[in-house]
């Protein structure tokens, strides 16, 4: 062969070499994206979990769950590690909840994932209320249905100015799951039932104020606050707490402003202290003002049977444990993934986004406690388990 040839010969075999490389290149940065959903470090003295899914909102998939799952198992029988961070990547969701299309669209293709979704996932948060590691859920941007169950079981959770809270399934034909049966009965007054109803969304300090939260901090601090629990030494829980309540102190933003609902609680303490659904519209008919008439336009819009069932699951789970109030909310999973609304409701806010949802049945009166009873029924052998 002569050295022109040669020269051809290596060309070729470089070419082929590279693109070898770039084809090696892509299949690895697809497996990186891929295995990033959620980055899990340890840094420090914190194990430091990220939901890494900034473009979807850090919604929550079955392969994060387990991955935090684990790890957070982990670092509790890591004797060098000394308190649990979670946060989200990007500025603008802590965790905007599960992703309810894939669920939705499991329902003819994939019936375990169904189960093994909600089960793994309401797991994890009695995990995170267990947990014998301080737990510290930085709760900045959107954090609305799972993006709650993995913050707000925890010890600490840190709002800012731009937290967004919010349990809005009753608009997609679902219930305040991941725990709402426990949490929201449990805040001040009736302010739980009137969240978990409306789907209000409370804003910046209102957060802590509600209770959701534990501290405020202003969010161009959020930064120094994480690097400054990541550098304490062997710490207690009271060191981590005033390291919290140093930041939250210094904190001014809207410090004067009063809780949005304030002028309201009073009401609403009235209006949703009914056993039933229909009395509370009719409270809220009765009424008349501006505010009560515009909470009464939003519940109209929302899943009658959704609606009943949330009002259910919280006076149910007002005297329950959290591990209780799970292993009821996993039967109500389980039963709306079967029954019509949750599926209506996921083709008309996310899918074809007409925002007109045709509820069956469509009307309050027409959910019977027989209905009810359907969804509350135990699982038997197929029950969560802890």
């Amino acid at each position: 062969m002569g050295l022109q040839g040669l020269c051809r010969l290596m060309s070729r075999f470089n070419s082929y070499k590279r693109t070898n490389i770039i084809l090696q290149h892509l299949k690895m940065s697809n497996h990186t994206d891929a295995a990033a959903e959620v980055l899990l470090e340890r840094k420090g003295c914190a194990g430091v979990i990220t939901l890494n899914r900034p473009r979807f909102l850090n919604t929550l998939t079955l392969g994060m769950i387990r991955q935090i799952y684990a790890q957070l198992k982990k670092w509790e029988q890591d004797p060098k590690t000394f308190l649990i961070i979670i946060k989200g990547a990007g500025e603008k969701a802590f965790c905007a909840g599960g992703d309810i299309r894939a669920l939705s669209e499991a329902r003819n293709t994939n019936q375990k994932m169904l189960q093994d979704l909600f089960r793994e996932e309401y797991i994890l948060n009695n995990a995170i209320d267990s947990c014998q590691k301080p737990y510290i859920a930085l709760i900045h941007g959107i954090t609305m249905g799972g993006g709650v169950g993995v913050s707000v079981h925890g010890q600490f959770r840190v709002a800012t100015e731009k937290s967004v809270f919010a349990m809005p399934e009753t608009a997609i034909g679902l219930f305040p799951d991941v725990g709402g049966g426990y949490f929201l009965p449990r805040l001040q007054g009736k302010l739980g039932y009137f969240l978990a109803l409306t789907g209000f969304r409370l804003k910046g300090r209102d957060v802590y104020t509600a209770g959701i939260a534990t501290h405020f901090v202003d969010f161009e601090k959020l930064g120094m606050l994480e690097e400054d629990l990541l550098a304490l030494k062997s710490p207690s829980k009271e060191n981590i707490a005033d390291v919290l309540e140093t930041y939250h102190a210094k904190s001014k933003t809207d410090q004067d402003k009063p809780f949005i609902l304030e002028e309201h609680m009073d009401k609403i303490n009235s209006w949703f202290s009914a056993n039933t659904v229909e009395q509370i519209v009719d409270n809220l008919q009765q009424d008349g003002s501006s505010f009560a008439l515009e909470q009464l336009k939003v519940i109209k819009k929302m899943s009658p049977t959704s609606l009943k069932i949330t009002l259910r699951q919280l006076m149910e789970g007002s005297s329950k444990t959290l591990p209780e109030v799970l292993i009821m909310e996993y039967r109500l999973s389980q039963a709306c993934m079967k029954g019509h609304d949750f599926h209506e409701g996921v083709r008309a806010v996310l899918i074809d986004k007409d925002q007109s949802p045709k509820w069956k049945p469509a009307d309050l009166k027409e959910v019977t406690d027989e209905d009810l009873n359907d969804y509350f029924k135990s699982l038997g052998s197929n029950d969560l388990k802890f």
